[in-house]
């Protein structure tokens, strides 16, 4: 649904759905406690019920919600909650009443006490350091219901995120919204001036939140409304109502391509290997499509700034690759035919110029440039690097998808604006200047991924998936459609390419990367760690070391695909970060996890046409 017509239609049904809810709305004046209500309560209303007062609760922001690519919520989900209004003054119920409703909560009656007279406006029931809803239990309800509470009631309260939401997964990728006057007055200016929008409205901070707020913002809150009279006290017979927007249409739904089942594994993966920094990416062979974001530390999308915590989306952060970036030299040099995978080098331990030693004291001895591959060493991909023209090894970066952003974007979406799913994703460099890689010293750097090279997880992920294409570099997408709540498809996120303005490399070039990457694990680096994994896998190891961090730290990496073997159905990037300097590169472990855990999870989905 792109185009300048489905634009139109798009903004004309937004303003229907306004006026639609403002003139059909329907106040389902459900009695949820305090009593039962009676026509003859409300009817009795007459002129007072002008000046009572309404204390409102908002049960749900209205904006639009995420599922996996399954139809599993990543976020919205409705518990039953208890809230509790003002009262002004009046008695609740009983002290037996009050004894039951916090044995009932577990609580003490003194503790439930103690928040019910502390009221001052319409609150949920809340638990924990970071006051965590509670969500009761069809029993709670139930006993809750029938105490008869004055103030007190039970109402569906809709979780946006954490575990009552979704299992609190893929958070970093989903994002997270907050108050933020300065910026929704920047960019809704004139709802605000017209009452349509509130500066205390939620608006999205980062992840599919951010990139998509103006979709999905909705057309209303829901409310829970407390009716009292003047002096605040609730009228009889009337308790809570539920007030909202009543458009069929919303609130929208995103099908995100996330697999819940696979985002688990992943988690789990890094949590058994205990690390604390770093990220995932699992990324479908086929179509580039975001199965995993994985990122740490964690946060609570709903309480910012936490200690311990970050919200940054480390999988769109372009750190050192270390020698992850040895494929991009391979390429590069195999491109301009200045080696071939079994030329020859002898590795001495050092390079003898620019103080650049490898990583295994006293060298590799005489090996060939598939095995210097494989091994990893620094003095052959250095000499590598030394015959390539900067310029080349830059476009060659260029052609594999590094050194730009390559998240799935669109010039004119269905609103006629321009739409980037990846809104955080940081491009990433080659080198620091146009002119710095005509310094050898600089270009030897380079070619071991050192110096100024930085790359994120989901470009290091998609250059796999690239190689598995020929060289075709697909744009990854975290998103696949857009439908209104009665089903209907509002638009639609097709998978797209993110050719390089160089042109790509040869289907041989790719070929002879894959040999190699196969021959890592194989023979080199990773044999030990992924020689006996359920599929054949193939990749490449990494370790960047970060300057200026005392004592020494690394960042440690692999990436890779499997099965190696017939379709390789996955890519994957793991990077673990501030690693302590000299301990055993675990990137390889927790990327073995992992592909054991899809190997087990292997879908029945038809299998896509084979690519050429």
């Amino acid at each position: 649904m792109n185009g300048p017509v489905h634009a139109r239609i798009f903004k004309l049904m937004i303003v229907l759905a306004a006026v639609f809810g403002v003139m059909e709305a329907r106040l389902a004046w459900v009695q949820l406690g305090g009593g039962g209500r009676s026509e003859n309560a409300v009817a009795g209303l007459s002129k007072q019920a002008y000046l009572q007062h309404s204390d409102p609760l908002e049960l749900d922001s209205g904006r639009g919600q995420f599922v996996d690519r399954d139809g599993l919520p990543l976020t919205g989900k409705t518990i039953r909650a208890l809230a509790a209004y003002p009262t002004g003054g009046m008695p609740r119920g009983s002290d037996r009443l009050l004894q039951k409703l916090a044995d009932t909560l577990g609580e003490s009656v003194e503790q439930v006490g103690a928040w019910l007279d502390a009221i001052r406006e319409p609150l949920v029931w809340k638990k924990g350091k970071t006051g965590t809803v509670v969500a009761l239990t069809e029993a709670q309800e139930k006993q809750i219901g029938g105490l008869g509470l004055t103030g007190v009631a039970v109402v569906p309260y809709v979780e946006r995120y954490g575990a009552e939401a979704g299992g609190g997964l893929a958070l970093h990728a989903i994002g997270y919204t907050a108050q933020d006057p300065a910026r929704l007055t920047k960019l809704y200016g004139k709802e605000l001036a017209s009452g349509k929008a509130k500066t205390a409205d939620q608006i999205g901070e980062a992840g599919l939140e951010l990139s998509l707020n103006r979709l999905i913002r909705g057309i209303g809150s829901t409310y829970a409304v407390a009716t009292t009279d003047g002096a605040r006290r609730p009228l009889a017979g009337i308790g809570m109502r539920i007030s909202g927007p009543a458009n069929p249409h919303y609130p929208l739904q995103v099908r995100t391509t996330i697999d819940a089942d696979v985002q688990r594994a992943a988690e789990a993966a890094m949590k058994k290997h205990g690390i604390k920094e770093g990220a995932v990416v699992v990324l479908d062979a086929d179509r580039a499509d975001i199965l995993c974001m994985v990122s740490l530390p964690a946060f609570d999308p709903a309480h910012i700034g936490i200690a311990g915590t970050d919200a940054r989306n480390h999988a769109l952060i372009a750190v050192p690759p270390g020698s992850v970036f040895k494929t991009v030299t391979l390429a590069a040099a195999l491109e301009a035919g200045v080696t071939t995978l079994d030329e020859t080098f002898r590795c001495t331990g050092t390079y003898g110029r620019y103080g650049l030693n490898c990583w295994l004291h006293g060298g590799h001895g005489v090996l060939t440039v598939k095995e210097a591959f494989a091994e990893s060493c620094n003095v052959v991909f250095a000499a590598l690097a030394e015959r390539l023209d900067p310029a080349l090894l830059a476009e060659t970066a260029d052609k594999l998808g590094l050194g730009r952003q390559i998240g799935w974007q669109i010039g004119s979406f269905v609103d006629g604006k321009p739409l980037r799913l990846l809104e955080e994703e940081q491009p990433g460099a080659i080198f620091a200047t146009p002119v710095a890689g005509k310094d050898g010293g600089v270009r030897t750097g380079t070619g071991i991924g050192q110096r100024d090279v930085r790359v994120t997880p989901l470009q290091a992920a998609n250059l796999v998936v690239t190689l598995l294409h020929g060289g075709r570099v697909q744009s990854p997408r975290i998103a696949t459609e857009i439908r209104y709540a009665d089903g209907g498809l509002l638009a639609s996120m097709p998978a797209r390419g993110a050719p390089s303005e160089f042109g790509s490399i040869k289907p041989a070039t790719a070929a002879a990367l894959r040999e190699a990457m196969r021959a890592v694990v194989t023979e080199g680096t990773a044999e030990q760690a992924l020689g006996s994994n359920e599929w054949p896998l193939a990749g490449k190891s990494g370790t960047a070391e970060l300057a200026g961090k005392r004592p020494a730290m690394n960042d440690q990496w692999f990436v890779g695909y499997g099965p190696a073997k017939g379709r390789p159905r996955y890519a994957v990037a793991v990077l673990l970060e501030n690693r302590t300097a000299g301990v055993r590169n675990a990137a390889p472990a927790v990327f073995g996890d992992i592909m054991d855990a899809l190997r087990r999870l292997e879908r029945t989905d038809p299998v896509p046409p084979a690519r050429s």
